[in-house]
């Protein structure tokens, strides 16, 4: 018997919801625009309708959600987190399960995708992996023999908001000087508007880096330095078999993996240099989605 199991990752700038079945293929999937800036009850409807539509007829066992943190997945409720302003103290499952009817779980995004890389894409096979998403925020999951490792408050993993750069800048909620603020998609953004002027996205300073503006190329250094420091950081800790990198910004990988490796390398230890593997999500963009349907079994 076929089990679906519904994947919703709810994100700063997207929504996607998808129909997955228990061998983790998409059956169907939607995505819109989050809108988060009119407010949750807006979203949580949005959400509530694209689960209806991609379940159609089908029975359905349990929906997974992977959102922004911090949150509490033990009591389903959404805190604070930097991408969803205003998004604070919200009972996201409970107002989602009284009008679907489903058993509904939530968990970092990070974590969702992380859980899909681990047991399905680049990180199948790997006794420990760290998965890095950078995109509109920088988030992490740690998985081990195919569990996600939640730590005593289900923090673990919760990279963004690691100091990279003393006295560095601040933004939203977050350390001074965090990884988030200077390496994510959304820093890269900042400071090719600052520095550069009329750039509305990160795959805009990529491609003039590319083409051989100064500028640009510095903007993306100084992004992969501060993403090297937070990998060094967790080699030192953790010491993963594996780190797995996705999310928006990787739609750059080839910018962005050379030199990070390479990065890296002069951060760590002398006996570790060459051993650090980082690799590329092999799930692409759909890891999210598959690893939030695999959470309520998780």
């Amino acid at each position: 018997m076929t089990i679906h199991r519904i994947g919703v990752v709810l994100g700063g700038t997207n929504v996607r919801v998808a129909l997955i079945n228990n061998t983790g293929e998409i059956i169907r999937e939607q995505e819109q625009l989050t809108e988060a800036e009119k407010g949750p009850e807006y979203v949580i409807e949005k959400i509530v309708s694209m689960i209806q539509e991609v379940k159609g007829n089908e029975e359905v066992l349990t929906v997974g959600i992977g959102s922004p943190g911090p949150l509490d997945s033990c009591k389903g409720i959404i805190l604070s987190p930097p991408n969803l302003p205003g998004w604070d103290q919200i009972p996201i499952v409970h107002m989602i399960e009284k009008q679907i009817g489903i058993k509904v779980t939530l968990d970092n995004d990070a974590n969702a995708a992380a859980l899909a890389e681990a047991r399905m894409g680049a990180g199948k096979g790997a006794h420990s992996v760290y998965y890095i998403t950078v995109s509109t925020g920088i988030g992490g999951g740690f998985v081990i023999n195919g569990n996600l490792f939640g730590g005593a408050q289900g923090y673990a993993g919760e990279i963004g908001n690691m100091i990279v750069m003393l006295g560095g800048k601040k933004s939203s909620t977050l350390n001074p000087g965090a990884i988030e603020t200077l390496a994510s998609g959304t820093a890269i953004t900042r400071e090719g508007k600052e520095r550069l002027g009329h750039i509305n996205h990160a795959q805009e300073v990529f491609a003039l880096a590319a083409e051989g503006n100064t500028v640009a190329q510095e903007i993306i250094e100084e992004a992969i330095h501060y993403l090297a420091i937070g990998i060094a950081n967790l080699v030192h800790s953790i010491n993963p078999e594996i780190f797995v990198l996705g999310g928006g910004v990787m739609k750059s990988r080839d910018q962005i993996l050379t030199p990070l490796r390479k990065e890296v390398d002069k951060l760590v230890y002398p006996s570790l240099r060459g051993s650090i593997r980082i690799v590329p999500a092999g799930l692409g963009t759909k890891a999210g989605v598959i690893g939030a349907s695999l959470l309520p079994i998780q």
